[in-house]
């Protein structure tokens, strides 16, 4: 067992504890992890890189969604889109405070979908709806839980679903076995999300702080250009989730995707929905304000994943170099004889742990599902409720007091621009019933599946 203890105490010890220049550097965890196990297992430099190249590829097709999805994300914001989309909300929803946090709300949604990681969409969008949510004479914290709900959930909102679909890569099925249950409970906790948003603002008039919104059919007279792309987007992966794969079915392009699909790491591009995005990507450039911004537009939505891409990529070198060396059949053939419910709860307690802890479902998962979900298979649970149950509860570790990393970058965005102190702990206790949601869900899978 010695393998499999002395990588994990090294790799909680650097992430966890104030270690001089190297405490909370989780890619050095990852990495000293990753190069305990190799030592322990007799690990030849060579074997160290194919288990590196193998562990790196296990990922590729998510590594590539974050950076194609963040670059998009950004030319949505430059294109106007998220603004159409925050206009075309407030329409529908009409004047009334809880209709302009229910806007607010399902904007910060879809941004979230398209990064796939909570603190990116609060920073992305939270500078667009700020200002707005700020119009309410609302506290401080009132603007940051509406920001933390609709943040946290988007990171794992369907039909770009970077939370499920890498639950899915560490269990080892493709990520269409759990989408259905991911459109169910997502669903519902954007109901959730919603009535703590109204209950929020029950005390404030509107009517005298706010203009009313433009008339749906101005709005989308006005911008409906703008949500082509992204309208194209949804369509495609609709249509491929439906059993239509437009790549798979289009001469010439099902030839150089099968052709790329052999290619190790670069595989990653022929992703049905890495393509989707690149093809809106494409339709973006068509509009000159995004053309004229295109170097400006790829730098920024590189750097609001680049911490991302690279905890991604270490976790995808310590996978490999953990399953070459042995480790992940130490922990299985440990693991035989455990009561697979004490497994499940002792694991998902340390996914929100980490996720509380780092404020990123993608660290969460990369530290204990890529441990948990192949043990917890082992142990006889249904692989697409392992995968679901590791989303939701990394998803709940993103908002989960006393210290949610995700509220405290939340807090400090808010109260750098409306110029006041926002508390981070209550903005978390405030935020509780999305949260508690995710864990629960996150349990009944895990415990029940």
């Amino acid at each position: 067992m010695w393998l499999v203890i002395v990588p994990m105490v090294l790799l909680f010890a650097i992430i966890l504890l104030p270690i001089p220049k190297i405490g909370g550097n989780v890619i050095v965890g990852l990495l000293g992890a990753a190069l305990a196990a190799a030592v322990l297992g007799g690990l030849a430099p060579r074997e160290v890189l194919s288990a590196s190249i193998f562990g790196i590829d296990k990922l590729a097709w998510v590594i590539m969604l974050s950076i194609v999805g963040s670059v998009y994300a950004e030319s949505q914001v430059r294109l106007g889109a998220m603004q159409t989309a925050l206009d075309l909300f407030r329409a529908l929803f009409g004047r009334s405070s809880a209709g302009l946090v229910c806007a607010v709300m399902l904007t910060l949604v879809l941004s979230g979908s398209l990064l796939g990681d909570a603190i990116a969409a609060a920073t992305v969008v939270g500078l667009l709806v700020i200002p707005t949510l700020s119009a309410l004479k609302l506290s401080g914290e009132r603007i940051a839980v509406i920001i933390v709900m609709g943040a946290v959930i988007g990171s794992g909102m369907p039909p770009i679903s970077q939370s499920f679909y890498l639950a899915a890569s560490f269990t080892g099925i493709e990520p269409g076995q759990v989408l259905g249950r991911a459109y169910a409970t997502m669903g519902i906790s954007v109901v959730v999300a919603m009535a703590v948003g109204a209950w929020l603002v029950r005390d404030v008039d509107s009517r005298t702080l706010l203009e009313a919104p433009a008339p749906l059919r101005q709005v989308v007279r006005r911008g409906w250009t703008t949500l082509v792309p992204m309208s194209l987007l949804l369509a495609i992966v609709v249509a491929a989730s439906l059993g239509f794969n437009i790549f798979t079915r289009t001469p010439l392009v099902a030839e150089g995707v099968a052709m790329l699909q052999q290619v190790p790491i670069l595989k990653g591009l022929a992703f049905r929905v890495v393509l989707a995005i690149l093809v809106a990507l494409l339709v973006s450039l068509a509009f000159r304000r995004v053309r004229e911004q295109g170097g400006a537009l790829v730098a920024a939505g590189l750097r609001n994943v680049a911490k991302t891409v690279q905890i991604q990529v270490c976790a995808g070198i310590m996978v490999g170099v953990f399953y070459q060396a042995g480790l992940i059949d130490t922990v299985q053939q440990a693991t035989a004889e455990l009561a697979p419910h004490l497994m499940a709860l002792a694991g998902g307690l340390a996914t929100i742990a980490v996720g509380m802890l780092t404020g990123s479902q993608t660290t969460a998962q990369t530290l204990i599902v890529s441990m948990m979900a192949p043990a917890l298979t082992h142990l006889g649970k249904d692989p697409a409720a392992v995968a679901a149950g590791a989303a939701h509860l990394a998803m709940a570790g993103q908002s989960m007091p006393p210290v949610g990393l995700t509220t405290f970058v939340v807090t400090g965005l808010v109260g750098g621009i409306i110029g006041i102190k926002v508390d981070p702990v209550k903005t978390m206790m405030m935020a509780l019933p999305v949260t508690l949601y995710f864990m629960s869900i996150g349990f009944a899978f895990w415990l029940l599946g």
